[in-house]
C-alpha cells in the first residue's frame, strides 16, 4: 500500500488525509515539528494542490485570491455575489472550507484564498485558475520567508497557474485604476459598500475584475456589493459609548495592516491598542501615521517593549501588558469623538489561540460595565 505523511492535524490536514485515503494511501500524521527536511526524492504537495487539481478534473471552475491584506473579504464578496446571481460558489482554501473538502460535491465555482505558506509547496498547471489576483504585497511573514522579495515571489507564483492574472494595480491612483479595462467603472459598483474607502478601494476593484472574469454583469456585481456583510474582526465597530467608538480590527496581523486600520479611522483621533507576537516586519513603518493620527498607543503582548522603543518619538506609548489593562486604560483616557482601535499589527499566539479570540476578548472588555 502507498503511504502518505500529512504534517499537521488541522482542518486542512484532515481534509487532505481523507482525500488521500480515498485514493488508496495509508495516511500517517506528524505534529509538533518546528522544521521538516524533505529528501529531493520524496514529492511534497500542499493540500491546496491536491484539492485544486482534483476539483479541476471534476469540472469545477476556480478563482484564486492572495495578498497581504484583505484576502478573505475579497473571497467572500466574490463568492457571495456569484451565489446571489444564482451561480453555485464556495469560499475555500485559507478561508472557508479546505479545498479537498469540496471533492465529491456538485461542481460549481471555488473561490480559493491562497497563502504564501501554501504556495511554497504548490505547483499547478497554467490554466488551473480561470483568473487569479495578488491584491497587495506588504511586509508580512518575514519570520518565515526572511525577505520581502521572497514573500512577493511566492505570491506572484499564481501568475503561472492562471488563464488571467491581475496584479500590480495597488500603486495606481483611483482615476488610473478606474481606467484599467478589468476595473473600469469600479467606483460606482462599490459605492457605499465596505470597500468604498481609501484603504480597501483597490481590493474592491480587484473583486470587480474577478467577478467579470466569472461572467457577471455590472448590475449583478453592484447587487453583490450592496448586500455584502463584512467578516468579523475586520474593522468592526463593537460599541459606541459616551461618544467614543470602539473598533475591533484584530485581523490586522501585520504592521502594514495596522497602518491601514488607523487610516480607515479617517479624521477621528485614534487611541490604538497594539502588540502581540511579532512577525518580523519593521514597526517603524507605522511611525508616519502614528505621528499624524494617533493620540496614544496601549501596548500588549511580547512586542510591547519593542513597539514602545520604535514608536516613542511618534506617539505617547503605555506598556499595558494585557488586553484587560489596555482596554481599561483606553476607556479611561478616551473622549467624545475619538476612536479606540484594536489593530494589533502582530500575530495573536502569545496570549490568544487566534485573532478571533483576541477580538472577542476586546469586545467583551469594552462592553463590560458600560
Amino acid at each position: 500500500m502507498k503511504k502518505a505523511l500529512v504534517l499537521g492535524r488541522g482542518v486542512s490536514g484532515k481534509a487532505a488525509a481523507e482525500e488521500l485515503k480515498k485514493r488508496g494511501f495509508d495516511v500517517e500524521f506528524a505534529e509538533g515539528y518546528s522544521l521538516v527536511v524533505a529528501s529531493p526524492g520524496v514529492p511534497v504537495k500542499s493540500e491546496l494542490q491536491l484539492g485544486c487539481e482534483e476539483l479541476k478534473r471534476r469540472g469545477w471552475k476556480l478563482l484564486a485570491v492572495t495578498g497581504s491584506k484583505g484576502k478573505s473579504s475579497v473571497v467572500k464578496v466574490v463568492a457571495d455575489t456569484l451565489t446571489l446571481a444564482g451561480m453555485s460558489a464556495v469560499p475555500c482554501g485559507n478561508y472557508g472550507r479546505p479545498v479537498c473538502d469540496l471533492i465529491g460535491e456538485t461542481p460549481g465555482w471555488a473561490i480559493v484564498e491562497v497563502s504564501s505558506f501554501q504556495l511554497e509547496t504548490t505547483q499547478l498547471a497554467d490554466d488551473l485558475f480561470e483568473a487569479a489576483v495578488v491584491l497587495n504585497v506588504q511586509e508580512d511573514h518575514l519570520d518565515r520567508h526572511g525577505e520581502v522579495s521572497v514573500y512577493a515571489a511566492l505570491k506572484h507564483r499564481l501568475a503561472s497557474m492562471s488563464k488571467v492574472f491581475f496584479g500590480g494595480l495597488e500603486s495606481l491612483h483611483t482615476t488610473a485604476l478606474a481606467a484599467q479595462p478589468c476595473c473600469r467603472g469600479f467606483a460606482e459598483l462599490i459605492a457605499g459598500s465596505y470597500f468604498d474607502n481609501e484603504v480597501l478601494g483597490v481590493n474592491g476593484a480587484y473583486a470587480v475584475a474577478l467577478m467579470r472574469a466569472a461572467g457577471l454583469d455590472d448590475a449583478a456585481i453592484r447587487r453583490g456589493f450592496t448586500a455584502f456583510e463584512p467578516l468579523p474582526h475586520r474593522f468592526q465597530t463593537v460599541a459606541t459609548i459616551d461618544g467614543v467608538r470602539f473598533v475591533d480590527d484584530s485581523k490586522a496581523t501585520s504592521i502594514a495592516a495596522l497602518v491601514a486600520g488607523v487610516a480607515m479611522c479617517g479624521v477621528s483621533p485614534v487611541r490604538l491598542l497594539a502588540g502581540g507576537k511579532p512577525k518580523g516586519d519593521d514597526p517603524k513603518i507605522a511611525v508616519p501615521i502614528l505621528t499624524d493620527r494617533v493620540k496614544k498607543v496601549y501596548l500588549i503582548g511580547q512586542s510591547a517593549e519593542l513597539f514602545a522603543m520604535a514608536w516613542k518619538s511618534a506617539a505617547d506609548c503605555e506598556v499595558c501588558g494585557t488586553m484587560e489593562r489596555a482596554v481599561e486604560a483606553a476607556k479611561r483616557d478616551a473622549g467624545k469623538g475619538e476612536t479606540v482601535l484594536l489593530s494589533p499589527g502582530t500575530a495573536s499566539f502569545d496570549q490568544f489561540s487566534n485573532f478571533g479570540e483576541r477580538g472577542d476578548v476586546f469586545a467583551a472588555l469594552v462592553k463590560k460595565g458600560k
